[in-house]
């Protein structure tokens, strides 16, 4: 007899196949004009486009419901289906009005299940995989990244050129990474956090790491159309917890190159040999664009962090969310069922935790190893140790895993935990696996200037972008 969980699984997938019109089944090609509007324009485009009456929002978002259509068809990158919600038609309403912008499925939406309830549950880890909607592919047919994975892919396919997730250890970075895009995980309080679904009792989650929502998209000035367009709106005035702060412009602050820190390593486990190569192309091209560089060696303030965001992922021992899931009898997601398991609840007495250059921001890696295969993630400490601090951090895209990233070996020396180990060496590793997948870097600014990270992240991908044109092989990683 199936479990509960199944048949919940069963309804919902009938559920979601049923709101895909026919016509726009994989055995019926869309129009041209679909791909046209889909892969032409970004979101800044596409509103300055629809704004100015170039093109019609009700053509802009049919286009795009049919990409996401065929997206999810080919990765199963959506939960709930929203297209006739979407075609119904409303009068303009702000900055973005005709825009596609998708949202991860923790967001509350009236009359539509969150992926965290009483009828199914999913947990945060760097992959996406949900016992009720199944696993989301990448379109690389590596790992799609977690949780926000159904984000990452549907940007990725531009079935949505605009999508909003949540962040507590990567969930936003880390499928940028995977998918070759950009991404930027906020301070908590800069962008609304209202009616999610985090499946912890509400007291625990003040107590926790907080996490934060923020954009994916394919450039940096979409990402900057985002906080612009969520600021115009003064969400101080509905949430509480966002602190009042407009959106400020390139034009209104200086526009002096910034001091770029190098954070090699984390303490905790060092970066596989071609990230590290990666790290040395960034910083030459860089200095080729005459940016200053700093070295930075933070390595015990960063071991420390990933150890205090360990303890604080799960305030209450990860039991209210396994109340959860045994109402219903459902597992939990094969990466999770090896780490993850009932504890003992964090009381409040166990929180106990030469020459200054001033850095505007510093870039590390998203992870010490290339997107890998499906459950095999091995560390978050690389994106988790910077939430404790509230750090704002952001991932953009360099170029795709080439075959000189194939050579090097790994020391004995640094720490290295036992999966990058056993990814990198030994008889039965096959390199070529990360071939043509996505290699990207970090970005991290201090606390609560998403403004100064956001100018940081435009000044280096400017300056990867002008190396490419001058010849380089950075190769563009949107689909």
């Amino acid at each position: 007899m199936p479990e509960k969980w199944q048949l919940v699984s069963w309804q919902n997938k009938d559920e979601q196949a049923s709101r895909i019109p026919k016509g726009w089944l994989l055995s019926s090609p869309p129009p041209d004009s679909t791909n046209y509007i889909t892969e032409k324009y970004d979101a800044t485009a596409l509103a300055h486009e629809i704004s100015n009456r170039r093109l019609k929002s009700f053509n802009v978002v049919k286009a795009f419901c049919k990409r996401a259509a065929i997206a999810h068809q080919l990765t199963n990158c959506l939960a709930e289906i929203l297209f006739d919600e979407a075609l119904a038609g409303n009068p303009p309403i702000g900055p973005l009005h005709g825009v596609p912008v998708s949202l991860k499925d923790t967001f509350k939406i009236p009359g539509y299940d969150a992926s965290i309830d009483k009828r199914s549950a999913t947990l945060m880890a760097p992959d996406s995989h949900n016992n009720v909607f199944g696993r989301v592919l990448n379109p690389y047919n590596t790992v799609v990244g977690g949780s926000s994975g159904g984000e990452g892919a549907l940007i990725a396919m531009r079935g949505s050129v605009l999508s909003v997730g949540t962040d507590v250890g990567g969930s936003i970075r880390i499928p940028a990474m995977c998918n070759g895009l950009y991404g930027i995980k906020p301070s908590w309080q800069r962008i609304p956090y209202a009616r999610q679904e985090s499946g912890v009792l509400p007291g625990s989650s003040k107590m926790a790491l907080p996490a934060s929502a923020g954009p994916l998209a394919h450039c940096m000035r979409d990402l900057e159309l985002f906080f612009s367009a969520v600021s115009s709106q003064s969400p101080w005035e509905i949430d509480p917890d966002v602190l009042p702060s407009p959106w400020m412009s390139l034009s209104t602050i200086s526009k002096s190159c910034p001091t770029i820190g190098i954070v090699r390593r984390d303490g905790v486990i060092d970066p596989l040999p071609p990230i590290q190569h990666l790290l040395d192309e960034v910083v030459s091209t860089l200095r080729a664009s005459k940016i200053e560089v700093v070295e930075m060696d933070i390595t015990p303030l960063f071991s420390q962090c990933q150890s205090l965001a360990n303890a604080l992922f799960s305030i209450d021992g990860g039991n209210n969310m396994f109340d959860l899931l045994e109402q219903t009898s459902e597992p939990l997601s094969p990466w999770l069922s090896t780490r993850l398991k009932r504890m003992a609840p964090k009381t409040l007495d166990q929180d106990r935790s030469g020459r200054r250059r001033s850095i505007d921001a510093f870039i590390c890696p998203v992870a010490p190893h290339p997107v890998p295969p499906i459950d095999r993630w091995n560390s978050v400490s690389y994106t988790s140790s910077f939430v404790p601090l509230d750090y704002p951090a952001g991932v953009i895209p360099v170029r795709m895993f080439g075959a000189k990233d194939m050579q090097g070996e790994v020391l004995d020396t640094p720490p290295l935990s036992v999966f990058c180990l056993r990814s990198w060496t030994g008889t039965k590793v096959d390199r070529s696996t990360y071939l043509n997948t996505p290699l990207s870097i970090q970005v991290v600014a201090p606390r609560l200037q998403e403004r100064r990270l956001c100018h940081a992240m435009e000044i280096v991908d400017a300056a990867l972008k002008s190396e490419q044109a001058g010849g380089g092989k950075r190769r563009g990683a949107n689909l």
